[in-house]
């Protein structure tokens, strides 16, 4: 018989876990695999771009897992520099671009899988295809950012303008800041990081000031200003004009799903491909989708979301490779649990936020403490803030937000496991964590806020 064949459109994280699973379970007799990828560059760490732009990741190549020829190595066919423009799913084939030759083919396939990740949101405003203005999706995205800020030069007082201040824009200000930029925030919302509850941005907010990066809430970009050289040298708002030598996209990304939606493929109200557990693309029997393409099942909120992320891509092609090399696996859902850092600050969050409990209907109560990532009394002792919000009456856990340094974001993952158990914070304030001195207080400060927390819920008649 001969080989059935997977097509895999998409050549990072979901992409080539799923093909490399896949290859694993079955040999080439079997199997044929066909992957797809526009870019220069499979198998990388997207979420690094910030890291290897500051200077803190040496070289490009740290973030490469592995290369097109460690692919081609294991027997599958990956084919770079070529994006894949039409999906005729009736007829079981796709249509492919050659970036390079120019020539189009189609490819036919008995299995396909989508991983065309996300797109940087770039707002259709006058000037945002100026030379200077970049968005840090893709590694090609960082070398081109890369590139232009070596085409500054020596240039003194050099300033940035990030837009945004989600994850990306954090990341990207620190990264600004690291390389002696000027660095400005743009921020459209009431406080950084929209996704913590404004009260535990404005802890973040006043940690950037005294880091030295001016941020500025309430701030919608109306257009990019440039020179007479076409490039970038201000910013404009609703609140103001803002100069600037390079701006940096960090307004968030979207499914790229325009591929999927031309052939009739459903997507979710955040506009991501829907899968079943299996991560399958809904009424398609043999066509999957993973990674910052699709949207995932909210545990704690009962309804999908999109959150780009590789941990949860690198899960989903796992979970694909053993359907099509014919293993099994599921992907069940998130909690939604995310951390960063702007200089030595830490942030964190998991579950939902107050407006994320108040949408789903669910009712609450909070509760916020300030401690510390050490005992009191031994050196280096510092300040952490602990958000916790409980359901009312049943006290399970709903969603936990953390600010701080020395070791506060990594305790989120206490919170995410409690999450994904359904416990409620009573049942938290006995779990059996690690105690030393120079690691935690002898209550650990996630451990404070659910005692809090028990004491809101039975307060409010709980």
């Amino acid at each position: 018989m001969a080989a059935e064949r997977l097509v895999v459109i998409g050549g990072d994280a979901a992409g080539m876990s799923a093909a490399s699973q896949a290859r694993r379970l079955k040999g080439p007799d079997a199997l044929e695999i066909v992957a797809f990828e526009r870019g220069h560059f499979t198998s990388y760490s997207a979420c690094g771009i910030p890291y290897w732009v500051s200077g803190d990741v040496e070289a490009r190549d740290d973030l490469i897992a592995r290369t097109p020829e460690e692919h081609r190595e294991r027997d599958i066919d990956l084919r770079m520099r070529t994006e894949v423009t039409e999906l005729d799913v009736p007829g079981r084939r796709v249509m492919a671009l050659d970036r390079e030759s120019g020539e189009t083919y189609w490819t036919g396939y008995d299995k396909l899988v989508i991983a065309t990740g996300a797109r940087p949101v770039r707002p259709a405003l006058p000037g945002m295809d100026a030379a200077g203005v970049h968005g840090v999706q893709t590694l090609d995205d960082g070398q081109a950012l890369l590139d232009s800020l070596d085409g500054l030069g020596a240039k003194e007082n050099r300033r940035a303008v990030v837009v945004g201040a989600g994850y990306i824009g954090v990341e990207m200000a620190e990264a600004m800041l690291t390389r002696g930029f000027e660095v400005t925030v743009l921020n459209r919302g009431e406080q950084p990081m929209a996704t913590l509850d404004p009260d535990m941005g404005r802890l973040v907010h006043e940690a950037m000031d005294g880091l030295g990066i001016t941020t500025v809430n309430g701030a919608a970009v109306t257009k990019i200003l440039t020179g007479p050289d076409g490039r970038v040298s201000e910013v404009a708002t609703d609140a103001g004009t803002y100069p600037a030598d390079v701006v940096v996209l960090g307004i968030g990304v979207e499914p790229e799903t325009a591929l999927a939606r031309e052939a009739g493929l459903p997507v979710g109200p955040h506009g991501g491909l829907l899968t079943d557990l299996a991560m399958r693309v809904v009424g398609h029997e043999d066509i999957w989708a993973g990674g910052d393409c699709v949207e995932v099942q909210d545990l704690v909120a009962g309804r999908t979301r999109h959150i780009a992320l590789g941990t949860h891509a690198n899960k989903h092609g796992q979970v694909i490779g053993s359907n099509v090399g014919g293993g099994y696996g599921t992907f069940p859902g998130v909690v939604g649990t995310a951390v960063s850092k702007v200089c030595d600050l830490e942030i964190a969050r998991t579950g939902l936020r107050e407006k994320d409990a108040r949408a789903v209907g669910l009712r609450y109560v909070t509760a916020t403490v300030e401690s510390t990532g050490r005992a009191g009394y031994y050196p280096g002792a510092k300040p952490m803030t602990v958000k916790m919000i409980a359901e009312l009456r049943t006290g399970r856990l709903l969603g936990v937000q953390i600010v701080g340094r020395d070791g506060a974001a990594k305790r989120v993952d206490v919170a995410a496991v409690a999450l994904t158990a359904g416990m409620t914070v009573e049942q938290m304030t006995a779990l059996d964590l690690g105690y030393a001195p120079p690691f935690s207080p002898v209550w650990d400060p996630v451990l404070v806020a659910a005692r809090k927390a028990v004491a809101a819920v039975r307060g409010a008649g709980g």
